[in-house]
C-alpha cells in the first residue's frame, strides 16, 4: 500500500507532522503485539509485517529527504540504488568550495565559521526543500528528471549537514 494513502494523507510533499505522528500512533496501536497475545503464529507474524510496514512509511514520511525520494520511486526514478555522477559544473564547484571550507573549519577548530557555515547550509537545504516540494506538487506532473537532479544535490547538503553536526560535537568535547 502507498505510504500516503496507508497514513490517509493526500499525496504531496508538504506532510503535516501532527497529522503524520497522531495517524501514526492509531495505526501502531492497532497492530501492537500485545493485542495479539492469544492470536495464532500466522496473525502475530502478519502484524509484525504490518508494524514493520508502518515504521518504514512513517520513517520515510517524516524526513523531507526521504518523502521526496519515495515519491520520486513511486514515479518510476528510483534514486536509492543509482550512482549518478552530476555534470553541473557550477554545482561542483560549490560542493568544492563548501569542502575546502569544511577541512579549513577543522584545521582551525573555527566554532564561529562553523557555525556560518551550518548557517549556509541550512539556507541552501531549506531553498533545495522548497522547489522540489513545489515540483512535486505541481499540478502538471510527469517530467521528474530536473526534481531528481534537486534530490541528488539536496542529498550532498543534508550529508554536509550532518558532518558540520559531528565536527560540532567534536570542537564542543575538545
Amino acid at each position: 500500500m502507498d505510504y500516503f494513502e496507508l497514513f490517509d494523507l493526500p499525496h504531496r510533499f508538504d506532510v503535516k507532522s501532527a497529522q503524520l505522528s497522531e495517524t501514526f500512533r492509531k495505526l501502531q496501536s492497532a497492530v501492537h503485539p500485545d493485542r495479539f497475545g492469544a492470536a495464532s503464529e500466522q496473525d502475530k507474524r502478519i502484524a509484525l509485517q504490518r508494524s514493520a510496514h508502518i515504521n518504514d512509511a512513517y520513517q520515510t514520511l517524516k524526513h523531507p529527504l526521504s518523502r521526496a525520494v519515495y515519491m520520486l520511486s513511486t514515479a518510476g526514478h528510483d534514486l536509492k540504488s543509482e550512482q549518478k555522477s552530476f555534470s553541473d559544473t557550477a554545482f561542483l564547484m560549490q560542493q568544492m568550495e563548501f569542502r575546502e571550507q569544511l577541512d579549513d573549519i577543522k584545521a582551525n577548530q573555527d566554532m564561529d565559521s562553523l557555525l556560518a557555515m551550518q548557517s549556509d547550509v541550512d539556507a541552501e537545504i531549506t531553498r533545495y526543500l522548497a522547489r522540489i516540494g513545489e515540483a512535486l506538487d505541481a499540478p502538471a506532473k510527469g517530467d521528474y528528471a530536473d526534481v531528481a537532479d534537486e534530490v541528488r544535490r539536496l542529498k550532498f547538503f543534508y550529508k554536509l549537514n550532518d558532518e558540520l553536526a559531528e565536527l560540532e560535537d567534536a570542537l564542543i568535547d575538545f
